[in-house]
């Protein structure tokens, strides 16, 4: 969808887009972290994120070549813009996702990673200058309860012996990373299209990449490919990747960004629904009213004039 033609929709078609594509995003996001829990063994953090985009970079390319071309002056006049949203999502990004793997749990890196929407309403505040509004800080704080809910399992003294692993504070730095890079695609140049604006930030961080995978190489950190492994690569390559990042980029587009992290505040119950559908995992009363107040934050939240 041509961002010139978007300009022109109707408001209320523009949200909704918006708020279907964001849905499609976290929905796919959200087995992500179990797929980087299930390969933090077998292939090293830089590499597992080398391959992923790369093999993303093989399926985009054959729809990105005219793209790029039409767009080429564009991304030279803003390389540094280009160069600084591929170095944060793809060489950064995931990379420290698949290292948090190494050292905590799966459950603890899609929890940490929900704290991104609070990274993406204070930096839109300090860069973009987008208010506080009541509805914003409500929903704010019903999400984070019911977030909090669902990490202490009803049991709010938990908190006082909740400690934090080596994985946490790298997921942390991630979900940091995220909110920063969701802010830029805000002020993305409007001549540059999403493909084209997707595929250059891969290239560009593929290539960023190289020094920290052959680092990785030489210190002696073996690679096991299986089945599975490449099954799950192809996997983050196709979703997480490509149609995930394609979405979040022109939701923001349409909704900004700080709807897209009020919603990004599902991707709990999205894992929740997963665990229940994939592994067998029961759903209990306290993860329902954790979801209710979640949504209800969502809502709240996004509930705003326009």
């Amino acid at each position: 969808m041509p961002e010139s033609f978007a300009a022109l929709m109707p408001t209320a078609s523009k949200l909704l887009i918006g708020y279907v594509l964001v849905l499609v995003a976290t929905a796919i996001w959200s087995g992500n972290f179990i797929v980087a829990r299930l390969l933090s063994d077998s292939i090293p953090p830089a590499t597992l994120d080398f391959l992923r985009w790369a093999a993303a970079l093989v399926f985009l390319l054959p729809f990105a070549v005219r793209p790029l071309y039409r767009d080429i002056q564009v991304i030279r006049t803003h390389l540094g813009y280009v160069c600084l949203s591929a170095f944060l999502l793809v060489t950064l990004f995931n990379t420290l996702i698949y290292i948090a793997a190494h050292w905590t749990k799966a459950i603890n890196l899609s929890l940490i990673a929900v704290s991104s929407p609070i990274f993406i309403v204070l930096f839109a505040r300090l860069i973009l200058g987008e208010p506080f509004t009541v509805r914003r800080i409500v929903g704010l704080i019903a999400a984070t309860l019911g977030v909090i809910l669902l990490i202490t399992e009803g049991d709010v003294s938990r908190l006082m012996g909740l400690t934090f692993s080596q994985g946490d504070l790298w997921m942390l730095f991630a979900a940091m990373i995220f909110g920063t890079y969701s802010i830029l695609v805000r002020i993305k140049p409007v001549a540059l299209s999403p493909v084209a604006f997707l595929c250059s930030t891969v290239i560009i961080g593929l290539i960023f990449l190289v020094p920290w995978v052959m680092w990785e190489l030489r210190s002696a950190q073996d690679i096991h490919l299986s089945e599975t492994s490449v099954a799950a690569i192809m996997y983050l390559a196709l979703g997480p990747s490509l149609l995930a990042f394609l979405c979040w980029n022109k939701a923001i587009l349409l909704i900004g960004p700080v709807r897209s992290a009020f919603v990004y505040y599902s991707l709990p119950v999205f894992s929740g629904v997963a665990a229940l559908m994939i592994l067998g995992e029961p759903i209990h009363i306290v993860h329902a009213l954790s979801g209710i107040l979640i949504l209800a934050g969502v809502i709240i939240a996004t509930r705003e004039s326009t």
